[in-house]
């Protein structure tokens, strides 16, 4: 093939090869999912790497390489220790991203964008994006991911115009790694959750059962409530409400219904009109529940063990929840060292979002010079997919299982954004390295056999069986024996399709 092929025929036959390792052989995604066999080298610190971040990169591998996995470990538990002076500035090219209540009114006051415009939201779906790739303080950005969708408030939602990078900032982002309990007696008092789940308009004379029966549901217990329990819990909670003036929360006494309440063993004569201490109360005891430890437990497992969790291994990381006054770093140390973590190796299958963060972050591209467009352009790539951060629209949170992401369109989605990427398509604000060959594969192999093999080993961290390599091999129509000279195509003009089809493989795919 020369460099001379036309873009139609070269992706028209990546296309057809990357079907080919996805979809067509014994290596296919699922299978990916449901074995793992030969798609990850057996080696625990890339293993610990690609669930704890968003994917490995040169850097992160040397640092785990001399740090070790529990100082590693250690440091990304601490993200305050960690410097992240690089993405703090080009975070704050999107200023309304990190903005409180009052900040993002008051820009919409001055004109920034219109009063219940989406700008806010629309910059802070891209903030998250762009920490997902640039950030030094990658288990953090998994874990806020993670509360997201747990505590899911959609974005954009035109009800949380002004509150929802709040909620992200000083509810998700602050207790990510603190404890559960903090993070729902927050999330409770939100402006951004009690307008999305509509507590705010919930009042004695007519309290609203939305907030009360996903907390039960979704947020900690699961499906172990009754009818009568999502009553009393709703009655319990009115008088949490928003203040319209400013946007904030705000208690109201005089909306607050009175009167002992009882939900799944949880009492309280709830006298007072001021019911915010018995509230906090009720949420303390869901957070402790042996319930909602168990579904948390289960949920980490989902995320970083596999899609169908050991049931050995939830049950202990519940029991290590509750020893810990459900704080969410010892049930972490304890999931990364289980041997059910050890074996887990190759279970996951990543998503839309850690698929796009991870390829930018193994082709070593950085953020824009100056300005918004490739980080913003970055986030509207994965509205095809059907996952931009936090836009999830039902109160569950995004799936995080390979089912819900596998399919011939989703797969498709994903190799238009590899070949677009590396072929320098599309998203040409971000910073690339002046040659990608030379970036990935510094020193020319022997043969076509090697450059697959050298491809392989820097993108997906580990070779490919003999008969992918040769399929790679036959797309520029040589063997895996073939002698290789650097004047060849494979080298140049056609070396981003190479690229893209190995981003395209299921042992990319693998998380």
């Amino acid at each position: 093939m020369t460099a001379q092929t036309s873009r139609r025929t070269l992706l028209g036959a990546a296309t057809a090869t990357g079907a080919a390792l996805a979809i067509g052989t014994p290596g296919a995604a699922h299978a990916a999912e449901a074995s793992g066999a030969g798609l990850v080298a057996v080696d625990p610190l890339r293993h610990l790497l690609r669930r704890a971040t968003y994917g490995p990169t040169p850097a992160s591998i040397a640092e785990i390489r001399a740090l070790g996995a529990t100082a590693w470990l250690e440091r990304q538990l601490n993200p305050a220790s960690i410097a992240d002076d690089a993405c703090t500035t080009l975070i704050g090219r999107l200023p309304l991203a990190g903005r409180d209540i009052t900040g993002v009114r008051a820009a919409a006051a001055a004109g920034t964008f219109k009063k219940y415009g989406w700008e806010a939201m629309f910059q802070l779906g891209t903030a998250a994006v762009a920490r997902a790739i640039w950030s030094n303080r990658q288990l953090l950005e998994v874990m806020t991911d993670f509360w997201s969708n747990h505590l899911n408030v959609t974005c954009p939602n035109g009800d949380v115009w002004d509150s929802r990078p709040d909620y992200d900032v000083a509810v998700i982002r602050r207790h990510a790694l603190g404890t559960f309990a903090d993070l729902l007696k927050a999330s409770a008092r939100h402006p951004a959750m009690l307008t999305y789940l509509d507590n705010r308009y919930s009042t004695k004379a007519k309290p609203n059962e939305n907030y009360a029966r996903e907390l039960l549901e979704l947020h900690t217990v699961g499906l172990v409530y009754s009818e009568a329990d999502v009553r009393q819990a709703a009655v319990l909670l009115t008088g949490a409400t928003v203040d319209d003036k400013t946007g904030l929360h705000r208690y109201a006494p005089a909306a607050h219904a009175t009167g002992a309440v009882t939900v799944l063993g949880f009492s309280h004569p709830n006298a007072d009109p001021n019911g915010e201490p018995a509230v906090t109360a009720f949420l303390d005891y869901l957070a402790t529940h042996p319930a909602t430890a168990e579904r948390i437990a289960r949920k980490l497992c989902v995320r970083f063990v596999a899609d169908e969790p050991p049931a050995a291994l939830v049950a202990a990381l519940a029991t290590v929840y509750l020893a810990n006054g459900t704080a969410i770093a010892p049930v972490l140390r304890a999931l990364f060292a289980s041997t059910e973590f050890a074996a887990s190796a190759g279970l996951k299958q990543r998503t839309p979002l850690e698929d796009l963060a991870a390829t930018v972050r193994a082709l070593g591209f950085g953020p824009d010079a100056s300005g918004t467009a490739g980080l913003t352009s970055l986030y509207w790539a994965l509205e095809p997919s059907g996952h931009q951060p936090m836009a999830w629209s039902p109160p569950n949170g995004y799936p995080d299982v390979a089912a819900a992401w596998s399919s011939p369109s989703g797969h498709l989605t994903r190799w238009n954004l590899h070949i677009n990427l590396a072929a320098n398509w599309w998203y040409k604000q971000l910073t690339r390295p002046a040659s990608l060959r030379a970036a990935l594969v510094p020193t020319v192999p022997a043969t076509y056999g090697g450059l697959v093999d050298a491809l392989a080993l820097r993108l997906a961290g580990t070779t490919m069986s003999a008969a992918h390599t040769a399929a790679l091999a036959a797309y520029f129509g040589k063997s895996t024996g073939t002698a290789l000279k650097s004047t060849d195509p494979a080298l140049n003009a056609n070396f981003p399709y190479l690229v893209a089809l190995i981003l395209d493989s299921p042992y990319f795919l693998v998380r």
